[in-house]
């Protein structure tokens, strides 16, 4: 399905915390455009869809519409923060390229 590292799995979770809202979660999903076709994106959101694949988190879980877990599955989120930045990486073994920032890919 889609692995979240520990480090991804606690910015999530602190996020989360930071909203102070218990019926919110994380949605990552996959959209059209960008410089290689498609581009990864974050939300929060109250609702869960009836076809949404829900990953656990702890007591919370990510949410992933059916469009987007067809380009996602078997991707790895991960969570970097340095100095210069701080973002969701997301490696994903079904993209046939990636552009130079990693937010954009095509199958």
């Amino acid at each position: 399905m889609i692995t979240i590292t520990d480090a991804a799995k606690s910015k999530i979770l602190d996020i989360l915390a930071e909203e102070n809202n218990p019926l919110l979660y994380l949605r990552t999903f996959v959209q059209g455009g960008g410089c290689s076709g498609f581009n990864y994106g974050f939300t929060l959101d109250e609702v869960v869809n009836s076809d949404d694949f829900e990953v656990p988190l702890d007591n919370s879980k990510l949410l992933v519409d059916a469009m987007s877990m067809q380009y996602l599955t078997g991707c790895t989120i991960d969570y970097k923060g340095s100095f210069m930045s701080k973002e969701f990486i997301i490696t994903n073994p079904n993209a046939k390229h990636t552009c130079g920032c990693g937010s954009s890919f095509n199958v």
